[in-house]
Order: structure tokens, then C-alpha cells, then sequence
């Protein structure tokens, strides 16, 4: 324990005596600068790459499409429809669906409680109507 306490304390007053001699006051601009340019630099690269991918699979899409297009015209298959509008319909995620106002959730919750006031009702009518001594009448 001795020795970590004694490398600290050594350790800092080397860091103040080479800051103070060395003064890499200057050296932190070019630092930042220079930094600032690779992180441009890369940013490019990769814009690049993305762009390079992008277009190799473009063309990898439409030579697949030319392939499949000359097997419909050899086998005299016509080509499905494709629906842009119904995948949108469709929910595939519920963390992702619309979100229900106020207003109906209310009307659902009052639906809800009128079909159950109502099956209620008929259930109890029909018991009614078992034990009603005039039921043979109709």
C-alpha cells in the first residue's frame, strides 16, 4: 500500500514538472486539428464504401430480376402484381401499431360494457322464462 501511495505522489509531480517544461500548450490545437480531419476522413471512407455496396447490390438485384424475367418468358409465366399498399396495412410489429386516442378508448370501454349489460340481460330473461310457470302458454 506504501508503494502505491509513494507512485502517486512521485507520479504527479513528474506530470507537473513535464508540463511545465515541456509547454504542449501549441500541440493541442494541431491535436484537435488533426484529429478533426481524420474523423473527416473517415467519415468519407465509409460514405464511400456505403455508396460502393449500395451500387454493387443494384446491380446484383437486376441482373437477378433479367434471370428471372427470361425464365417467365421461357416458361410463359406472367409476372405477379406486386401490392405497394397492403404491406403498409399490415402490422407486423404491435409495439409499432397507431396509438389509440382518448375519445376511443372511451367509446371501446362503453361498447365493452353494453355487450356486457346486454348478454347479461338475455341471459337473465331466458332463466327467467325457464321458471316461469306461463311458459308452456307460448
Amino acid at each position: 500500500m506504501a508503494a502505491f501511495i509513494a507512485k502517486q505522489m512521485v507520479g504527479n509531480q513528474l506530470s507537473a514538472v513535464k508540463g511545465a517544461v515541456g509547454g504542449d500548450g501549441g500541440d493541442d490545437g494541431d491535436d484537435k486539428e488533426k484529429a478533426e480531419e481524420e474523423e473527416r476522413e473517415r467519415q468519407e471512407a465509409i460514405k464511400e464504401a456505403e455508396d460502393r455496396r449500395k451500387e454493387k447490390h443494384r446491380k446484383m438485384e437486376e441482373e437477378r430480376e433479367k434471370m428471372r424475367q427470361d425464365i417467365r418468358d421461357k416458361y410463359n409465366i406472367k409476372k405477379k402484381e406486386e401490392i405497394v399498399e397492403a404491406a403498409p396495412q399490415e402490422e407486423p410489429n404491435p409495439l409499432m401499431r397507431k396509438k389509440k386516442t382518448p375519445e376511443e378508448l372511451a367509446a371501446e370501454a362503453e361498447q365493452e360494457e353494453l355487450d356486457d349489460f346486454t348478454t347479461k340481460l338475455k341471459k337473465r330473461l331466458s332463466d327467467a322464462f325457464k321458471t316461469c310457470p306461463l311458459r308452456n302458454l307460448f
